[in-house]
C-alpha cells in the first residue's frame, strides 16, 4: 500500500512539473508557425538576428522553434528559459504601452539584463527606437504587469 501510494504522488507530482512547465508556454507568438517567426533565439545573444533552418526544429511545450545551427538548438533545449522571448515574443513597447500584443519584425530586438526583447518596426514605425526613448526600464517595469494580466486571462 505504501509503494502504492508513493508512486501515485511522484506520478501527481510529474504532471503538476509537465503542466507548469506547458503553462508557461502559452499565449506565444507563433506568426508563420514558429517563435519569433522562426529566427534563432540563441543567436539573438550574440547580436544577430539569424532565420532558423527547419532541419533544425524544436519541439517545447507545444511551440516550435527553429536555429540556424544543431549547436544553438542544444544549447536551449539545455536551458530554453534562458533564450525565451519576454512576453510571449509579442512587440514589448505595444504591451507596456497598450497593453496589447501586437506583431514584431523578427530583426528589431534588444537584449536587456539578459532577456530578450523584441519590437514592430513596419511603415515607419520602429518601436524599439520609442522603447529606448522613453525610459526603457519604466516601460519594462508596465510591459510586465500588463503581461501578467494578459497571460493570466488569455
Amino acid at each position: 500500500m505504501k509503494k502504492i501510494c508513493f508512486c501515485f504522488f511522484i506520478f501527481i507530482g510529474v504532471l503538476s512539473i509537465q503542466a507548469q512547465s506547458e503553462g508557461s508556454f502559452k499565449n506565444f507568438n507563433t506568426k508563420r508557425g514558429y517563435v519569433a517567426e522562426g529566427y534563432d533565439l540563441v543567436s539573438y545573444f550574440d547580436n544577430k538576428a539569424q532565420k532558423g533552418d527547419k532541419k533544425n526544429t524544436v519541439y517545447l511545450g507545444g511551440l516550435k522553434f527553429m536555429f540556424s545551427s544543431q549547436e544553438n538548438a542544444l544549447k536551449f533545449k539545455a536551458n530554453p528559459e534562458k533564450y525565451m522571448p519576454q512576453y510571449g515574443g509579442y512587440c514589448a513597447y505595444a504591451i507596456a504601452e497598450k497593453g496589447k500584443k501586437v506583431s514584431v519584425d523578427p530583426e528589431t530586438f534588444e537584449i536587456r539584463e539578459g532577456k530578450l526583447y523584441l519590437f514592430y518596426n513596419s511603415w515607419g514605425v520602429n518601436t524599439l527606437e520609442l522603447w529606448l526613448e522613453n525610459n526603457p526600464d519604466q516601460l519594462k517595469d508596465k510591459a510586465d504587469q500588463f503581461w501578467e494580466t494578459i497571460s493570466r486571462n488569455d
